[in-house]
């Protein structure tokens, strides 16, 4: 099937046109243009629940002047709308420029030029969201394995995004992205027990990809394994409160990794640009190339360049072009998440991931795609070395603290080991930790055929906030001796 876009014609707007009309008016100035445009299908309890389409574009204008950089958006994409935005970008510059505590120059922008757009087979035409509404509905009749099933839902949010960033010193960069989030829920009730279930957490199903992503027969055996899960958990005994060597799936690694190593890399946070809102971070700047952040097993990389992950790109919102990084190699921490200007600030290597969440917010230090690499066990070597542990699947909830060190997560459904063998089912699994120990408890790392693609499309950063969308990948993983607890605490 050929892929049919679903934003509208943008013929009407030239960036470079409209560069060329601003570019004398500061030291140096940069456009970037924004579209996007989503599709969300919704179906509970067999049926259509929701049909939405949202749309905005407009273009976010840059100045740097006299070493300071300043930015304003704005939706007029007329010339007399882009002369207005440049002009209050340069007026905040040169008023930065007074009292400027660190200067900027050409190396923190790049002249870069290039193109990127996701690996997909089949787009969000018409007739394929018609197929997709039907998928949706079936798949809640799939999750409803029981008559105590008292609510099925399944949704699907179809992104597609172009961006286009040029600059008076030559940048020009074209990136399309084609994003699916999907979710499937079944809750469960007996009296007055309820149970929730989803298929791998409630937003942690996102790729970079069409709708081919979501294989029927796949989807629908998941959905199905889904329900009977829920059922599972309303007769399942509390999960007990004790140490046990805890193995992580994919689908809860991705959450544990975008806490305990994405935020606390971030060199904004550790810069503390970011402590009124989202919070500082327990490293420090000298603890680069020295700190045994986990064990030897734990290897570390951001990588935008995964096939299908969902923050691969080319290039940051700066233009700097974007590359593997190792940022935790065999426990030790090597590099930040950091763009050219904290980088410039802190004297510490960064990584490309200068990252805007629409065109109406100026870029800041932004996580990506940040995964634990493969190692060499497998998750059947896993249990069988163990002797008391458990495996908890999906996460539930999360708490972890301004300095991201002391956490607790909640899963969806855990099985106990015994003697190294899958016992039973226990529900609200939860365990807690602080991050450097917790991560030099690591003990096995699976293997690559086990290696998964998750992420969340609802990162919250910055003042003004801004959502992002962040990709994680992971193998299960053992930790030794975590402390694990059920609901009663």
């Amino acid at each position: 099937m050929t892929s049919l876009r679903f934003l509208p014609d943008a013929a009407d707007f030239d960036p470079q046109r409209a560069l060329a009309r601003v570019a004398g008016m500061a030291d140096w100035v940069g456009l970037r243009y924004h579209r996007e445009a989503s599709q969300q299908r919704v179906a509970r309890d067999g049926k259509p629940d929701c049909n939405r389409l949202d749309h905005s574009r407009g273009a976010m204008l840059e100045a740097m002047v006299e070493g300071q950089i300043a930015y304003a958006a704005t939706d007029d994409l007329s010339p007399a709308g882009i002369e207005r935005a440049l002009g209050r970008a340069a007026a905040t510059a040169r008023a930065a420029a007074r009292k400027g505590v660190f200067g900027f120059g050409a190396a923190q922008r790049p002249a870069a030029r290039g193109r990127y757009a996701s690996p997909r087979v089949l787009g969000p035409d018409r007739a394929s969201l018609g197929e997709l509404s039907d998928t949706l509905i079936e798949a809640t009749r799939r999750l409803r394995a029981s008559e105590r099933i008292v609510s099925a839902e399944a949704s699907a949010t179809l992104t597609e995004v172009e961006s286009r960033y040029v600059s008076s010193s030559g940048a020009d960069i074209e990136q399309h992205f084609l994003y699916l989030t999907s979710n499937f829920a079944a809750t469960a009730r007996d009296g007055g027990e309820a149970q929730r279930r989803t298929l791998n957490g409630e937003v942690a199903r996102c790729r970079q990809t069409g709708l081919e992503a979501l294989d029927r027969d796949v989807l629908y055996a998941a959905c199905e394994r889904t329900g009977r899960e829920a059922l599972e958990l309303l007769a399942a005994p509390d999960c007990p409160d004790e140490r046990l060597d805890l193995i992580l799936q994919p689908d809860q690694m991705y959450l544990q990794i975008h806490e305990s190593i994405g935020h606390p890399l971030e060199l904004d946070r550790i810069l503390g640009d970011e402590r009124n809102y989202a919070g500082w971070s327990f490293v420090k700047p000298e603890d680069f190339g020295r700190l045994q952040y986990g064990s030897r097993l734990m290897n570390v990389t951001f990588d935008p360049g995964v096939p299908g992950e969902f923050a691969s790109y080319a290039f940051d919102d700066c233009g700097n072009p974007a590359s593997r990084e190792y940022l935790i190699r065999e426990g030790v921490l090597l590099r930040g998440l950091g763009s050219l200007e904290s980088q410039a600030r802190l004297g510490q290597p960064g990584v490309a991931n200068f990252r805007a969440a629409s065109w109406n917010r100026a870029p800041i230090d932004r996580m990506a795609n940040i995964n634990l690499e493969p190692g060499e066990s497998s998750l059947a070597a896993m249990v069988a070395q163990t002797r008391r542990g458990i495996v908890m699947h999906a996460n539930r909830s999360w708490s972890i603290d301004d300095y991201r060190n002391k956490f607790q997560f909640g899963c969806e459904y855990g099985q106990l080991i015994e003697d190294g063998r899958l016992t039973r089912v226990v529900k609200n699994p939860n365990y807690r930790g602080i991050t450097t120990p917790f991560w030099n408890a690591l003990t096995a790392v699976g293997r690559r055929e086990e290696w998964q693609l998750f992420g969340s499309p609802y990162c919250g950063k910055g003042e003004p906030s801004q959502v992002i969308r962040v990709g994680h990948a992971s193998p299960p993983c053992l930790f030794a001796g975590v402390e694990v607890f059920g609901g009663g605490k």
